[in-house]
């Protein structure tokens, strides 16, 4: 769906707008564990497969179904690098900088464009967008096709925390895989990097939290494999391993 903007924009609904990053800690899985779960079919609405959106500025996460893309996915998934979780020592979310900032430093796309990146996130992936009076920015109503759960969100301020931001590859997951060595604008470009980003169901995120694909996939087993290419996209991206037992998690939803 188009974003509205400028005048329609102040014609729209007048309620602010927030959502939350889910920052609890979870309890990770047997590695040879599959997690179990499968939500309901709905439509994908305007979702584009992650084959077809390798930078993250198209919407959703729709399903990969054919043999051939598979194979696509399977392709991409063993270009990433393996290695063990290293110490969750000094990681602290602020060490990514402040959520959600317009001024990551690496020309990521929608950064500087006088939006924060979770509104930039909510405009790209819902529907029926309406925005705050007098802005063409701050979102105040959508309906949220969720790919992780196959349901449909209609969603305002008075449920806020129907919708969060899921960082697919989790920031405290980077931290351990190598990120903790970073230079802090590099930190602040992976946090605020739509290709990391998708706005999702709040509960099933929480249920999440910090975990890899091995201890953790969407409920709605439609997607996993799109899911796990995403992992695997900002995993290249950023040149950050993956654990063994993730890196075989993430292969067999795609059929290997």
């Amino acid at each position: 769906m188009t974003r509205l903007r400028g005048g329609a924009a102040g014609a729209a609904a007048m309620l602010g707008m927030v959502v939350l990053l889910a920052g609890c800690e979870g309890v990770e899985l047997p590695a040879d564990s599959e997690p179990s779960g499968s939500g309901p079919a709905v439509s994908s609405g305007r979702a584009v497969s992650p084959l077809d959106n390798p930078d993250g500025t198209k919407a959703g996460l729709a399903a990969i179904t054919t043999d051939a893309d598979r194979a696509k996915a399977r392709a991409l998934i063993e270009k990433v690098e393996t290695k063990g979780r290293g110490p969750k020592t000094g990681y602290d979310r602020d060490e990514f900088g402040y959520a959600w900032m317009d001024s990551a430093p690496g020309g990521i796309p929608f950064s500087r464009n006088g939006c924060d990146t979770r509104n930039d996130l909510l405009q790209r992936d819902g529907e029926d967008v309406r925005f705050r009076s007098g802005s063409d920015c701050v979102v105040v109503s959508m309906t949220l096709a969720d790919p992780y759960t196959g349901r449909e969100i209609d969603w305002v301020k008075s449920r806020a925390t129907a919708v969060q931001i899921d960082h697919v590859m989790p920031l405290s997951y980077d931290w351990q895989m190598g990120a903790s060595r970073w230079d802090k604008g590099k930190r602040e470009d992976i946090a605020n990097d739509p290709l990391n980003l998708i706005p999702v169901d709040g509960p099933t995120n929480g249920s999440k939290s910090d975990s890899g694909p091995a201890s953790w996939l969407p409920p709605n087993k439609q997607i996993r494999c799109s899911y796990v290419v995403r992992f695997a996209q900002v995993s290249l991206k950023y040149e950050l391993p993956v654990t063994k037992a993730d890196k075989e998690m993430m292969l067999r939803q795609c059929g290997g």
